[in-house]
């Protein structure tokens, strides 16, 4: 379509236009006309009716000139009715953690709202900045070391000490950009010397390297290379933690135009965090148990539960608790003796109650004396486990139920147990038709360990190994071997005495642990123990706690004093190669 312009020369020019539109009232004459300059040529005088006079107003008279000037057509202009929404400047301060930028960025992209990011401040109507007046999000941070660090928390003032510059102790802090700013605010001006910025993917080696280090990185970046530091006894990785007693914690909001920030906030779905309790489980995996001769003297003499007494609140506490448990329980178990020669044990069916007491979840029966007091009482004890509701794993009543692995979903979380015997002897192994350990020779094992993986399981799988005080070329090729397979995490049951760990493959391997519930006390070592207690937040590994204690008494363990646990760090540690 086009639009045409016209100015009139004549106030009279009846006459001129065909004698049907003097006819014509003046607004149809109008849009006749319009037709025809749709057509293209165009010669008129006044349309008028007959009556009045043929043009009244303020033109000049240009009597007896009778042509029309006529305009070129400009092209016609579309105009569009549809009101359109105006454009919201949104800016995202350098200080939000990377994970709430990404969500924000999705979210944006998504073009609802009218919203659009600026690199400018000033030329926002909206920002999204720490603090803000709208508050949409709370973030999580920890305090971390590098796993082989000895030293377990400190104080919150000592923390910001030591951010300052006010404590000259040459200990430095590892932060990536984000978490500068956010601490920057939280803590105040950080001192050059101390705070150190460090790309994302340098932070962790960079750290390692340079032990003893510090770092601050956001709860969804927690691994088992990180050792999580108490501040003021609090850490988020424990189940008790309370977010409000906690100073690490970053709080996110909305600034600017009230009416636009509304806006936003309503479409949010808030508050984000980066933490959730209800996705957190915790797992505790022990050494070897052994209810019999001085061990279940003491608790015929003390009590059931006198093991448990002083570190049963640390399995009590976990999700899942597991005991490696090497002697089958028969009624026919004779009183215990504490002095016994004999290496053929058992145990009374009441020391169950132990396992009760401490939260027993989980059974590992990869241990080499199971079958001592023959298959009768193997199959009892299995009887016992399934009326208390006590899962076993590593062994069974035949090599099927042996290789079957325990499957436990918690809080999203998807945990897979396999367990095995590697040195026998040969009559403790399962058979097609006989109970007893699962052997490690079975490639059936690691098989399943990489469908369990293909299946989303963090799979943990245990190793009765050789008893031995170091570990062997062919211990690390097995215990390698899992993580390969697929396994998170390696566990060796086996050891009288803790020993090394070691980090592969994104895999974390505790060559052993040392005893639970046994009466070896001949050597420092053997009354040394690990309970280790394991971390998975929305179905991944990502922390690793050490527990440590010490055994008294023949059957119970205490936990360890300051000095004997930094000992006993330094030394396993060092033999981890670290």
């Amino acid at each position: 379509m086009v639009f045409f312009g016209f100015i009139w020369h004549t106030s009279n020019v009846r006459g001129i236009i065909p004698p049907v539109m003097n006819d014509l009232s003046p607004r149809r004459c109008l849009i006749a006309i319009a037709g025809i300059a749709l057509l293209g040529a165009l010669s008129m005088g006044t349309c008028q009716g007959g009556e009045g006079p043929a043009h009244s107003g303020t033109m000049p008279s240009t009597a007896g000139d009778t042509s029309l000037t006529v305009v070129p057509p400009t092209p016609f202009q579309s105009i569009d009715q549809t009101p359109t929404a105006s454009v919201v400047n949104l800016w995202l301060s350098p200080g939000l953690p990377d994970e709430f930028r990404r969500r924000m960025v999705g979210f944006i992209d998504q073009g609802v709202g009218g919203f659009q990011l600026t690199g400018e401040p000033s030329a926002a109507q909206v920002k999204v900045e720490p603090g803000g007046e709208v508050r949409i999000a709370e973030w999580v941070y920890a305090f971390v070391v590098p796993f082989p660090t000895i030293e377990d928390g400190m104080s919150y003032e000592s923390l910001r000490a030591l951010w300052s510059g006010e404590a000259q102790e040459g200990k430095r802090i590892f932060v990536t950009e984000d978490v500068f700013e956010m601490m920057s605010a939280v803590m105040g001006i950080p001192s050059s010397s101390s705070v150190h910025i460090t790309a994302p993917e340098d932070l962790l080696e960079r750290a390692w390297g340079e032990r003893p280090a510090y770092a601050i990185v956001p709860f969804e970046n927690l691994e088992p290379r990180w050792k999580v530091l108490e501040l003021d006894g609090r850490s988020p990785i424990r189940k008790d933690f309370n977010r409000d007693a906690y100073p690490l914690i970053a709080s996110f909001g909305i600034s600017g135009d009230p009416e636009k920030s509304e806006q936003l906030r309503a479409m949010l779905d808030t508050p984000f965090s980066n933490y959730d309790p209800n996705k957190l489980t915790t797992l505790v995996m022990t050494g070897v148990t052994a209810l019999t001769r001085a061990t279940a003297w003491k608790m015929e003499s003390h009590g059931i539960g006198y093991p448990g007494e002083l570190i049963g609140e640390w399995l009590r506490e976990a999700d899942f608790a597991h005991v490696s448990n090497e002697v089958s329980f028969s009624e026919s178990c004779l009183f215990p003796n504490p002095s016994q020669v004999s290496l053929r044990f058992c145990s009374d069916p009441a020391y169950i109650g132990l396992f009760e007491e401490i939260g027993v979840d989980l059974v590992e029966l990869s241990g080499n004396h199971n079958l001592d007091w023959g298959e009768e009482a193997y199959l009892y004890s299995l009887d016992l486990y399934q009326q208390l509701g006590m899962s076993y794993f590593a062994g069974g009543a035949n090599l099927d139920e042996a290789l079957e692995p325990v499957l436990l979903e918690h809080n999203g979380n998807r945990l897979a147990f396999l367990g095995c015997n590697a040195p026998g002897p040969g009559f403790a192994l399962a058979k097609e038709n006989q109970p007893g350990a699962a052997p490690c020779d079975s490639e059936l094992i690691w098989e399943r360990v990489g469908k369990l993986a293909d299946d989303g399981y963090l799979t943990i799988v245990t190793f009765q190994w050789a008893e031995n005080v170091r570990i062997f070329p062919v211990q690390r090729e097995d215990f390698r071997k899992a993580i390969d397979s697929g396994a998170v995490i390696v566990s060796g049951s086996q050891a009288h005495q803790p020993m090394p760990f070691e980090f592969y493959d994104n895999g974390f391997i505790h060559y052993g642990l040392g005893n639970l519930f046994f009466d070896q006390m001949q050597e420092l070592a053997m009354r040394q123990e690990f309970i280790d207690r394991h971390v998975f937040y929305d179905n991944r590994h990502i922390s690793t706690e050490l527990l440590t204690a010490f055994l008294e008494n023949y059957a119970q363990p205490r936990p360890m004093s300051p000095s004997e646990r930094s000992a006993l760090l330094e030394r396993i540690f060092k033999g981890s190669g670290w």
